[in-house]
């Protein structure tokens, strides 16, 4: 009997080891931030965007990358079932990583399932407040629910911190630092 539980405990990383700390990249994040405020065009942006991805894709550990990657892989070919699953155990794995819940919130949102993506996306708020991504998919999850004055405020937040989003042209009236 104890041979079968340990080698269930092996099978399943969520249970065998335990999710590290999240490396804090808050500081680096808010001068990202900064920077996009400052940008001169939109390739300069998009050059910061890209390091706030690598931020946010950058997994605790071997085992939640290995997720998280397997999580965006069957998203990208429309696998989402398999997607969610990925990104389920990912949360479970590792609860304070705020980009699973994000990842899994844009499965939900291809879905439909708006309610459970902004779930997801409060809870990646909750550990990353500035997470841009997180922030603009929740204006976008919350258009979908028909909550559009709610939503304009959450991508004036998002558009604060990022005015290069391409959420900008969902804005119903301009924002006074229009590109």
């Amino acid at each position: 009997m104890k041979l079968i539980s340990s080698l269930c405990l092996i099978g399943t990383p969520a249970l065998a080891e335990a999710c590290p700390a999240v490396t804090d990249q808050s500081q680096r994040i808010a001068e990202i931030v900064v920077e996009l405020g400052q940008a001169r065009g939109e390739g300069e942006a998009q050059v910061l965007n890209r390091e706030l991805w690598e931020i946010w894709t950058d997994a605790p550990d071997e085992i939640a990358q290995s997720m998280l990657d397997e999580g965006m892989s069957r998203r990208s070919s429309y696998d989402f079932m398999g997607a969610r699953n990925a990104f389920d155990r990912l949360v479970d794995y590792c609860p304070h990583y705020a980009e699973g819940y994000n990842q899994r919130a844009f499965v939900n949102y291809l879905n439909g399932k708006f309610d459970e993506a902004l779930i997801d996306l409060d809870r990646a708020l909750d550990i990353t407040p500035n997470h841009i991504a997180a922030l603009s998919g929740k204006a976008l999850t919350l258009m979908g629910l028909g909550r559009n004055a709610e939503a304009q405020v959450v991508l004036r937040a998002a558009l604060e911190m990022n005015p290069w989003l391409h959420e900008r042209a969902l804005l119903e009236e301009p924002m006074e630092t229009d590109l």
